[in-house]
């Protein structure tokens, strides 16, 4: 252990011998603030016998870069407490010193099922290039959680040879959590070769994946998603995916969605309505004068605001 030299700390030491775990736990508690600077007894206190014990000291080495803090955490994860393997989970989740990633890569070759999951969610904000590899390998994953946040670790890569992998997992995983993990994970593309992976996301049997799809596209701006997008708009089953894909087309200027949109505007839900109005305005076309008009009466204050700004954003008659 290195040298103590804060006073504070020092005086708690003795304490984490004691007989009493409640004695331990108050005192580790009391020196919580110290874990990034004086690891050691916080690491040590990992391997109490005490629950409560441990779980603070799960706690306190909360984002802990050091390699035995990370080591700890890492054996924290297969504690017989419940509470224990929660806390060390979320405290290697808020890591963000890439220090910790050469320790966190080491014990993600050997770790069990659990585990996997919450080291990968540990190396997402590294960002480490050292991580694409093992993060690509986790697509695979047997265990879906897993798999998500390796999806997650390669979404924050930006690295442009993952995206064939993103977009076969976005296409094909069998859990829904994953496939909307990587439909967002594609937002990053340049190019529009994973756009026939969104496109497909888009007819997902899952709403929410089917909704990221379409705000995945609206992010892209691809021209060519514009007929699914009209589609979308025109006939999902969940009005959340019509109100993205609306916002998306706005964003596009799709001429082509003047039609679908003005649709958009006599739906029951006045959030898809007042978003219907705006991307009318963006698109700017004139054929949408009637339909903005007519909103202008709309029982939502909110959607005749919206439509009264788009009108203006028209050009003149």
């Amino acid at each position: 252990m290195a040298a103590i030299d804060d006073p504070e700390i020092a005086a708690a030491l003795p304490r984490l011998a004691d007989a009493d775990p409640a004695v331990r736990r108050i005192a580790l508690l009391g020196i919580a603030d110290f874990a990034d600077e004086y690891p050691e007894p916080f690491v040590a206190a990992g391997r109490d016998a005490d629950a409560g014990v441990r779980l603070a000291a799960a706690r306190a080495l909360e984002g802990t870069a050091d390699a035995g803090a990370v080591d700890a955490l890492v054996d924290l994860l297969a504690d017989a407490d419940a509470a224990v393997r929660a806390a060390a989970a979320a405290s290697i989740a808020e890591i963000q010193d890439a220090a910790a990633g050469p320790a966190l890569l080491r014990r993600l070759a050997g770790a069990a099922a659990p585990a996997r999951a919450a080291i990968l969610a540990g190396l997402r904000r590294l960002r480490l290039p050292a991580a694409l590899a093992p993060a690509l390998a986790g697509l695979d994953d047997p265990l879906p959680a897993a798999r998500r946040e390796a999806v997650r670790v390669l979404g924050y890569l930006k690295d442009a040879r993952a995206l064939p992998a993103l977009a076969g997992v976005a296409a094909a995983d069998a859990d829904a959590a994953v496939r909307l993990a990587a439909v967002g994970a594609l937002a990053y593309a340049e190019d529009a070769s994973v756009l026939p992976a969104l496109l497909a996301a888009l007819g997902d049997d899952d709403w929410q994946v089917r909704q990221e799809a379409a705000a995945t596209l609206g992010r892209l701006g691809f021209a060519a998603a514009v007929d699914g997008l009209v589609a979308a708009l025109a006939g999902d089953a969940a009005w959340e995916v019509r109100l993205q894909a609306a916002g998306a087309l706005g964003r596009l200027r799709a001429a082509a969605a003047v039609d679908a949109l003005a649709g958009a505007l006599r739906h029951p839900v006045p959030n898809l309505r007042k978003e219907a109005a705006g991307a009318l305005g963006r698109i700017g076309d004139p054929a949408a004068r009637p339909a903005l008009a007519a909103a202008l009466a709309d029982a939502d204050v909110d959607v005749q605001k919206t439509a009264a700004r788009a009108l203006e954003l028209l050009p003149p008659a």
